[in-house]
């Protein structure tokens, strides 16, 4: 116990600072006599150990940051020497902690304080937990050290009992900062100095696993992309022998850049396109044939270059042989033949007067033909481009919803490409073709943008000289670009958009019009699609004018055209079958054994029995509809007193408008019946019924204002309604007969079905103008301002006591 009590007496020592280094008990580190503060603490060591038996003994500080730690290391110099680099050093072995108390004075230049060892007591035998404890530190040791490859050492640390020893061991770690290595040496139960280095030791291993394991993925990644880069150069070393063996000539990644640069130096381009390509050609350059950037690049300068910059077509200005190749290919249509005609007229004066490019924008045009369809509206885009001598591009735009389809897409986006307009100049080969847009009103939005709208810089004169897709990025002229538009429904083309074109109505052929098409166009084409010579079977004008006004019911063409093929194919089939002889000429009288009974019978050729208006309260209108015009039956009824309500039934599926319509003919019936010498109490007390026929097709508009007048003020008097007339107009309260739209598209129905009187609204006798002279000539049309001179007209003559029946219509 005596000599227990006397190893822990203070001790006077000199100090010797370690700066960012920590010394634990048990470790033996060589130091270096050339610092100043060493080799005055080892001095001074040495003259205090002349006195006293024993080796020298330093107290062992760690200094951080110019501050000395509160416990030091009591450490003994073994051996004064040269260190491996010859060097002086000194050799010491840590002893025991010392808790550092205050200064005092010795021998030499070092500093001298006095300290206490620290008492470090260790239960024997150990308990189970600090078994367990040592045993876990000394794996996950001998693990580290097996992974350094320190075999040696793994023996020695297995081979140390002592738990203080243990924790102090791990002083030799490398991995441990100098705050950790400070940590340990501060804490005095040992104990408590092993979990703490068993944790620090597990931190590290963790720590280095994850990094071994990042280490091996980054390996993995260099490795494949190095093994990838061998591959692909063999793999073009292969293809350039392939090539020298086979004669043929090619290009690595260096000589395709080589080969763009020099293609776009070439090629003539606008000044802005071609810096914009030449810094893509720089970009590829700079990519790597793994990037899949240079992939995109090479396609937008495929596609630049492909682009017709500076390629355009002479404009034909012989106006006489244009206007002539319309008339050729086209019958009737006199507008848009006019408007084409006008346009080659001004763009040759304009040429003659060198004003050809005037504020960087030339002379294009905007055109929208609207019509009901078979009219001619697509297949007149190409007599337009005939008869200009330029090239011409159809762009469908039925169904189109994605604003992407117009402009194009970002280059960023996989499988991106230019918009439809970019696509058709590239196709046409030319900076000036005629480009039809067709469907126009066939163009939907969603979600992806709205077409229409991308549309508007396009179609705009002022704007499209600056056009911009959004694949290409660079600047395209489309101000020389002739735009035709086709539409059956005007109303759904946005206004914003409709603004900027100018407005062509086809609004229908006559039946004069249609028997030419179809004798000059249209039968040509069938008999050489049915194999036939126009020698073997001809048509004469009186089957086609039947098959026109009779069997076909339509603005256009395409149903005429059907028939046509239905009927040659007919003949051909029977001559195929010994049935008919060639040549043979098909008459009028031969249609119906050929392809059946007519479908379309004029209401006035029926038996007078059997016609709609054979009964008071049925009136024939016109509407126009999106196949253009058709004749439009109104049908009234009373109820029966008895059983049925008062007030006004409407059925027909009717829009809004055309029910008001129908209120304010009531209206107007009932103030104005005693003038018109009408039955008008029937009104109050039975219920009026009006219906208009085929039920499936919705109607609306103000247009049957007049003939559900008429039709009421019928069904009133008894007086039936002429089966030769015809109405259409708005009616106001008062009776005055409104004017509407569409009267050239309404005559002609009313032609085609067989009536020969027709009135409409006097406001609207100017639309006359453009209603054809041989159609006119066929029709008495009356332009009236009221309604009393519409019932004039559209009543026959009262029978002996009409006035006072009231029957009822079917």
């Amino acid at each position: 116990m005596a000599a227990e009590s006397a190893a822990f007496t203070p001790l006077t020592l000199p100090v010797l600072p370690l700066d960012d280094e920590v010394v634990l008990p048990g470790m033996v580190v060589p130091l270096d006599l050339s610092d100043a503060e060493v080799r005055a603490a080892v001095e001074a060591a040495q003259a205090a150990a002349r006195s006293e038996p024993g080796k020298p003994r330093v107290l062992l500080v760690p200094r951080i940051d110019g501050t000395h730690a509160a416990t030091g290391v009591l450490g003994t110099v073994e051996q004064v020497g040269r260190l491996a680099d010859g060097d002086p050093g000194a050799l010491i072995r840590g002893r025991g902690r010392v808790r550092i108390g205050a200064g005092t004075t010795g021998p030499g230049a070092a500093l001298w304080v006095e300290g206490t060892p620290v008492e470090e007591t260790v239960p024997d035998p150990l308990p189970g937990q600090v078994a367990e404890l040592v045993k876990e530190y000394k794996a996950l040791a001998t693990a580290w050290l097996r992974k350094r490859g320190a075999w040696q050492v793994v023996d020695r640390v297995q081979a140390i009992d002592d738990v203080s020893a243990l924790a102090d061991n791990s002083g030799y770690s490398p991995f441990l900062t100098t705050e950790q290595k400070v940590e340990l040496l501060e804490t005095a139960d040992p104990v408590a100095r092993l979990k703490l280095a068993t944790q620090q030791l597990r931190d590290h291993l963790a720590e280095q696993d994850v990094a071994e394991t990042i280490a091996k993925d980054v390996q993995e990644g260099v490795d494949k992309q190095q093994r990838e880069f061998l591959l692909r150069r063999q793999l073009d070393a292969v293809r350039k022998e392939l090539r020298e063996l086979n004669g043929e000539s090619g290009k690595d990644a260096a000589e395709e850049s080589d080969d763009y640069r020099a293609r776009v130096e070439a090629a003539d381009l606008p000044e802005k396109v071609r810096e914009a390509a030449l810094k893509e050609v720089d970009k590829l350059e700079r990519s790597s044939d793994q990037s899949p950037e240079g992939s995109w690049i090479r396609t937008w300068l495929d596609t630049v270059l492909e682009m017709p910059w500076s390629e355009r077509t002479e404009d034909a200005y012989d106006i006489q042989g244009a206007q002539a190749v319309l008339d050729a290919e086209h019958a009737g249509l006199e507008d848009v033949k006019e408007r084409i005609t006008e346009y080659l007229a001004v763009r040759k004066r304009r040429g003659d007067r060198g004003l050809g490019v005037v504020g960087g924008r030339r002379g294009g045009a905007v055109l929208a033909l609207v019509g009901p369809p078979g009219v001619g509206k697509t297949s007149l885009g190409e007599s337009v481009a005939h008869a200009m001598g330029r090239k011409f591009v159809r762009v469908a735009l039925g169904g189109v919803r994605d604003e992407a389809e117009i402009r194009g897409h970002r280059r960023t986006y996989v499988g991106a490409l230019p918009g439809r307009i970019v696509r058709a100049i590239k196709e046409a080969g030319s900076m000036n073709p005629v480009v039809l847009l067709d469907e126009i009103d066939k163009v939907g939005s969603d979600f992806r943008g709205d077409p229409a709208a991308a549309l508007l810089e396009v179609l705009d004169p002022a704007q499209n000289h600056t056009f911009r897709d959004h694949y290409l990025e660079v600047e395209l002229d489309l101000s020389d670009v002739v735009f035709l538009a086709t539409a059956n429904v005007l109303e759904a083309i946005p206004e914003a958009l409709l603004d900027r074109m100018e407005l062509v109505r086809l609004d229908g052929y006559t039946e004069d019009e249609k028997v030419v098409i179809a004798r000059d166009h249209l039968l040509p084409r069938q008999l050489e699609r049915a194999g036939l010579d126009g020698d073997e079977v001809t048509v004469d004008e009186g089957a086609l004018r039947k098959l026109a006004g009779e069997y076909t019911r339509e603005a256009g063409v395409r149903t005429l055209e059907r028939s046509i093929a239905r009927l040659l194919r007919k003949v051909a089939a029977q001559h195929e079958l010994g049935e008919r002889e060639l040549p043979f000429t098909v008459t009028d009288a031969d249609l119906r054994s050929l392809i059946g009974r007519p479908h379309h019978v004029p209401e006035s050729a029926q038996d007078p029995a059997e016609r709609r208006t054979s009964v008071p309260g049925v009136a024939t209108g016109l509407a126009v509809t999106g196949a253009g015009g058709d004749v439009l039956y109104v049908e009234a009824s009373l109820a029966d007193p008895e059983t049925g309500a008062a007030g006004l039934t409407l059925t027909g599926q009717l829009g809004d408008v055309m029910k008001e319509s129908a209120q304010i003919a009531l209206s107007f019936l009932r103030s104005h019946g005693a003038e018109l010498e009408l039955p008008v109490g029937d009104l109050k007390d039975r219920g009026a019924h009006i219906h208009f026929p085929a039920g499936a097709v919705p109607k609306d508009g103000p247009s049957a204002g007049v003939t559900m007048t008429t039709a009421l003020a019928s069904l009133l008097s008894g007086r039936l309604v002429r089966t030769d007339v015809a109405m259409t107009g708005e009616v106001s309260l008062t009776g005055r007969v409104l004017p509407i739209g569409g009267v050239k598209q309404k005559l002609l129905a009313a032609h085609r079905a067989g009536v020969t009187t027709v009135i409409i609204p006097k406001r609207n006798e100017p639309d006359l103008d453009d209603v054809p002279a041989e159609v006119l000539d066929k029709l008495d049309v009356h332009a009236v301002s009221d309604v009393r001179q519409v019932l004039e007209l559209a009543l026959a003559p009262a029978t002996n006591g009409a006035a006072r029946t009231t029957p009822v219509a079917a």
